[in-house]
């Protein structure tokens, strides 16, 4: 599965920072473009070495009960109908999420 993959499944990115070459910088975090009718997101992540893929709708789940699918990075099938499924109990697709902004660290500067 690749981030080409995502995106076309309606997934961006939620690396808040400005894209680099660095291997530690690789995006393994996705939110989807739309948030259901009742106003939930759904996340998919798949950390970096580890061939599995989770639905969630917290960014980083921590417990295995706040995880809506855990499969095999590769098994399209399953994850394409855990996304239908997710949205048909939530009511359906809801409203566009705003895109992730780059977050660039400005410090403070004072005016004298």
């Amino acid at each position: 599965m690749t981030e080409n993959y995502l995106q076309n499944l309606g997934f961006e990115s939620t690396l808040r920072a400005e894209k680099t070459s660095s291997t530690h910088n690789l995006t393994w975090r996705y939110r989807h473009a739309h948030a259901a009718q009742d106003g939930t997101y759904l996340y998919a992540e798949h950390p970096m070495g580890i061939d599995r893929c989770r639905l969630s709708t917290l960014p980083a789940p921590l417990d295995q009960r706040d995880v809506l699918l855990d499969t095999d990075l590769h098994n399209r099938a399953a994850l394409e109908t855990a996304i239908s499924s997710f949205f048909a109990a939530h009511g359906g697709i809801g409203t566009l999420i705003a895109p992730i902004s780059a977050n660039t660290f400005r410090p403070y500067r004072r005016q004298e």
